[in-house]
């Protein structure tokens, strides 16, 4: 039987990790959504990042690759994963967590169609059909299996303004091979994420400053370097790694997992049991990633 290569296979290992780590930013982001303004939040959680990326770059002795970086290219990636977590603190304030996550799961079919627009890559039917039966087990899941919940769900200004950031997002993906001039991960992470503050910061300077920061709660510092350490500086690296070995819609794809990772998050630390629906849509979705991970295609 075929099986990736280590290249690969290594792509999908972090993008399933990606999944985990991006799975609770959802549930702590809507907890702190009317505490701070969202470009405050943005700001921040990559300042943060930002400093830790370059913790780790000084430690591994990578800074000689930043000179490859491009200025413009970093610039465009960061002003689309900016856009995106704007858009999705802002929606938070209006949208459910759930209805935002029936948005993202767009996020994959998007990266495909930017793909085949940015890099003339074009993937099989298999593959398309494999993202969209995955698709649906996602939204097994949100809807919980009632096909009433679908027929309720209304469409608000947040969950459209979070649909702007998943296109956004979708073409941040599909631009991360595009742009790597042959640099290591990490550090078009760094060159995304300082384009990130200095275009956050100088746009939303008036909204940082005005944010009370001595006055927030404790736990709203503790979600913020969640979201700067493992949401952002972890997560961006693990996309930017993996979008160098795989297709952007494979890539997006992993994004099918985080309701699994949100259900077992409930079960073993809030105590909160999963029914068959749950069950049937984990299953559809860990069928359809491990096609896709046995999938000839890159």
């Amino acid at each position: 039987m075929w099986m990736p290569s280590k290249s690969v296979l290594s792509g999908h290992i972090s993008m399933l990790s990606f999944s985990i780590l991006v799975s609770v930013s959802f549930v702590a982001g809507s907890r702190i959504a009317n505490y701070v303004e969202p470009n405050a939040v943005t700001f921040s959680r990559f300042l943060i990042a930002l400093i830790f990326i370059s913790i780790v770059l000084t430690t591994q002795k990578k800074w000689s690759h930043s000179k490859s970086l491009s200025v413009w290219k970093s610039a465009i990636l960061g002003s689309l994963i900016a856009i995106y977590f704007i858009t999705m603190f802002e929606g938070l304030k209006t949208a459910s967590s759930t209805s935002m996550a029936v948005v993202f799961t767009l996020t994959p079919v998007l990266a495909g169609f930017f793909d085949l627009f940015f890099s003339g890559r074009r993937m099989s039917g298999k593959v398309w059909t494999v993202v969209l039966v995955a698709a649906i087990g996602a939204l097994w899941i949100i809807f919980d299996g009632d096909l009433g919940n679908v027929r309720n769900f209304n469409i608000g200004y947040g969950e459209k303004l979070f649909f702007i950031g998943c296109v956004c997002h979708a073409i941040y993906a599909a631009l991360i091979p595009r742009f790597n001039q042959g640099e290591p991960a990490i550090v078009q992470t760094f060159g995304t994420l300082s384009a990130g503050v200095i275009i956050v910061g100088f746009f939303s300077f008036n909204e940082i400053r005005a944010v009370p920061w001595s006055d927030l709660p404790f736990f709203v510092f503790l979600v913020i370097f969640y979201l700067a350490i493992f949401a952002t500086a972890t997560s961006f690296f693990l996309i930017q790694y993996s979008a160098v070995r795989l297709s952007s819609i494979k890539v997006m794809a992993y994004t099918y997992a985080i309701p699994i990772w949100v259900v077992i998050t409930e079960v073993v630390f809030l105590d909160i049991s999963s029914d068959h629906v749950v069950l049937i849509g984990a299953a559809i979705i860990s069928i359809c990633l491990s096609l896709l991970l046995l999938n000839r295609e890159s």
